[in-house]
């Protein structure tokens, strides 16, 4: 993969915002703002997923036809949106867990930090 530049890291992660914005009647954007005021969500409505990552959790939102779910890491300055997905078994694919992996492998060395 090549070089992302950080402005391609920003496009990418609003797209993901955005995106999740318009998939939910609930206000994904309340339970985000929870996270970001380090309160802490825990299941029904969020869970860890060290599989991906350290800090990494899944955000549980609940639609009419669809169980969606938003993968985010906690870091010391950002709360980093890593994937949004409609989720349609128990397990969580391991496509969607590899693609993760690759997303905060490759914000972490646009932005310099270590997971």
């Amino acid at each position: 993969m090549g070089f992302i530049h950080d402005d391609e890291v920003r496009c990418v992660l609003k797209q993901n915002v955005a995106m999740a914005a318009r998939l939910y009647e609930v206000d994904a954007r309340d339970q985000m703002r929870v996270v970001g005021i380090n309160e802490s969500l825990s299941l029904p409505h969020s869970r860890p997923m060290p599989s991906i990552g350290t800090r990494c959790h899944e955000l549980r939102i609940a639609d009419r036809d669809d169980a969606w779910r938003i993968v985010y890491r906690i870091d010391s300055d950002a709360i980093v949106i890593v994937d949004v997905f409609s989720k349609r078994s128990r397990k969580t694919p391991a496509a969607v867990i590899k693609r993760c992996q690759g997303r905060l492998r490759d914000y972490d060395e646009v932005t310099g930090k270590r997971s």
